[in-house]
């Protein structure tokens, strides 16, 4: 049973208004560089939230809350990550991150202030490292490429009479579990490390400071309250098992309290939290150059092959891999978006997605992408300051590339006349000259190439994009005709739902619907509802392909069961993988964390 509030009112408003600062200890680089190892792993198994409007508004509110806790141990850097889940967390040192999920049920300023003190009240109180079990997390995931964790098996007879268990869990002969390995290791380690919940102290603590900082920062005292309440309504009934009902528990209690604080508090001034921003800023690329020492070392343990998704690229590519360094002047880039740093970093970041993309042969260049990375930034920069000198240094550069690319499209038409070329060169016509006349037969010929391979998914958008950009043009009809081949075998939910989308042929529209409807409550191919439920959260089969992730995900379950007990661990870990790469939320997914035995 949870415990009730036992502190007296006066009391509690007491110290809402003057609560002492916490001891703030001396750097800690070894934490810091644990903790960032951690935001790594977190950003590189769940993927970027590209959307810089949200950040810049995250960072806003954040460091407008987090210059009233006037904390210095470490510095404050915000991150949007791409999990479904509405939720929110912190590292130890400083890092928090806000889903997907959580913004888009549409938090005022005032709620999500109180979200974000929550977070970096977590930070500022060190509950991550005064949980015992959340610091050896941290540990073990620091030497997670070569350490592992374990995922146990229980061990007991069966009692006279009992029937056997068919998975082989009482027929285990270990009593330790299966030692699981690498990135595997990192992903159960990291969401142990991050999805699990504080205690009851600890999120009341959190729920106290953030309520009062938020408060003094300008924001309404009830935010805390509204927060609340937003969350109860507007979270599907599954995320109150395993979103942030789950991780953050006693919403009853937890309102409780804080209205009765909110009375006690009052809103304090708006104030510029520049400084605070700008020093942040600073010590953020202190540790920036440690990392980047440490990686030219050799120090840095990464994973090569591991790319991280950003769902917000100009078009389908693989994204660099996520390094520490990296990752750190983002942070500073967040922290403090103008100014000279500012303007460094991002010429720092652009030049050199422009000097690895220049470096490729000139048909082989991508320019499309790297003009729609310039008119990012270049948005972004005139978003805070209309008037910043850059923009006149980024508009040349750009307009540099845009004479590259044109100088070059003849030589392109003419490979692609010529009939000779292979899909790369076709995916990169695409971006590159995105409305030539040749749009609709590039984008047919790129379709049929990846029908060819299996790529339903592709193969629906380059032919739904080959139609609509030429209906009546033989390469418009040859690309409808192509749709209604595809249509009645497809088996993939999000190229159904695009074509359910469209409105050019409500035939097609219609029977993909009714295949979508069938399919949603019985594909078989765990990876293709995550897909489905990461382009269409809000879909009208997101509910039903919801519940058959969580059926698929725990039908692995009981094959990594099965595999554990006949010694199979190749096969166990591919579905343990599975399970944590395309259902982190799931209760089959809970339960292998609730498996997990730290090495000693």
């Amino acid at each position: 049973m949870h415990r009730f509030l036992r502190i007296p009112v006066a009391v509690l408003l007491s110290f809402s208004l003057s609560a002492p600062l916490p001891a703030q200890a001396p750097p800690d680089t070894d934490l810091f560089e644990k903790s960032l190892e951690a935001a790594v792993e977190a950003l590189r198994v769940y993927g970027v939230w590209d959307e810089p409007e949200a950040l810049r508004r995250v960072a806003s509110i954040g460091y407008r809350v987090a210059a009233e806790s006037r904390f210095t141990a470490f510095p404050i850097s915000f991150y949007l990550i791409d999990m479904p889940e509405p939720n929110a967390f912190a590292l130890p040192a400083g890092q928090i991150f806000v889903t997907r999920g959580m913004l888009s049920i549409g938090l005022t300023d005032d709620e999500l202030a109180a979200l974000l003190g929550h977070e970096i009240a977590h930070v500022v109180q060190r509950h991550g490292v005064r949980m015992e079990r959340r610091a050896t997390l941290l540990n073990v995931l620091a030497q997670a490429l070569m350490v592992g964790v374990m995922v146990g098996a229980e061990r007991s007879s069966p009692r006279p009479g009992e029937v056997p268990d068919p998975y082989g869990v009482e027929r285990s002969d270990s009593g330790q579990g299966d030692l699981i390995y690498g990135t595997y290791a990192a992903s159960l380690i990291l969401s142990e490390l991050l999805l699990r919940s504080y205690s009851r102290d600890f999120e009341d603590e959190a729920d106290e400071e953030g309520q009062r900082w938020a408060a003094a920062a300008g924001f309404a005292p009830d935010g805390t309250v509204r927060l609340m309440a937003t969350l109860g309504s507007r979270l599907p009934d599954a995320s109150k098992e395993y979103g942030y009902w789950r991780t953050h528990p006693f919403f009853e209690q937890r309102t409780a309290a804080a209205k009765i604080r909110a009375e006690g508090l009052a809103r304090g001034e708006e104030k510029d939290p520049r400084d605070f921003r700008s020093e942040t800023q600073q010590k953020l690329l202190a540790y920036a150059g440690a990392a980047a020492a440490a990686a030219r070392e050799g120090i840095e343990k990464e994973s090569p092959r591991d790319r991280t998704r950003v769902t917000s690229a100009p078009r389908e590519r693989a994204a660099p891999p996520v390094r520490a360094d990296e990752l750190v002047k983002q942070a500073a880039l967040t922290a403090w978006p103008v100014g000279v740093e500012a303007d460094r970093l991002r010429l720092e970041r652009l030049h050199a997605s422009r000097d690895h993309e220049l470096a490729r042969q000139p048909l082989a260049r991508d320019y499309g992408a790297l003009v729609a990375e310039y008119d990012a930034e270049i948005a972004e920069t005139r978003a805070l300051d209309p008037n910043a000198p850059l923009l006149a240094r980024l508009t040349t550069e750009r307009q540099g590339l845009e004479e590259q690319r044109a100088l070059f499209y003849p030589k392109a038409v003419g490979v692609w006349q010529g009939g000779i070329w292979e899909t790369p060169f076709l995916e990169t016509f695409l971006s590159n000259w995105p409305e030539a006349p040749e749009q609709a037969e590039v984008a047919l010929a790129l379709g049929e190439a990846y029908a060819r391979s299996a790529r339903q998914a592709d193969a629906v958008a380059l032919f739904l994009r080959a139609w609509k950009a030429s209906p009546e043009s033989e390469a418009g009809r040859r690309a409808q005709r192509g749709l209604r081949n595809l249509a009645p075998n497809l088996d993939q939910l999000t190229a159904l739902a695009e074509l359910a989308a469209q409105d050019q042929d409500l035939e097609l529209a219609k029977l993909s619907e009714a295949r979508l409807g069938q399919l949603a409550k019985s594909y078989s191919d765990i990876a293709n509802g995550a897909a489905y439920l990461a382009r269409f959260p809000s879909g009208p089969h997101a509910e039903a392909v919801a519940a058959r992730l969580n059926v698929l995900a725990e039908n692995l379950y009981g094959e990594v069961v099965l595999y554990q007990s006949v010694g199979d661990h190749v096969k166990a870990i591919d579905r343990i993988q599975q399970i944590l790469t395309h259902a982190p939320a799931s209760p089959a997914a809970q339960k292998l964390l609730d498996r997990v035995i730290l090495p000693t």
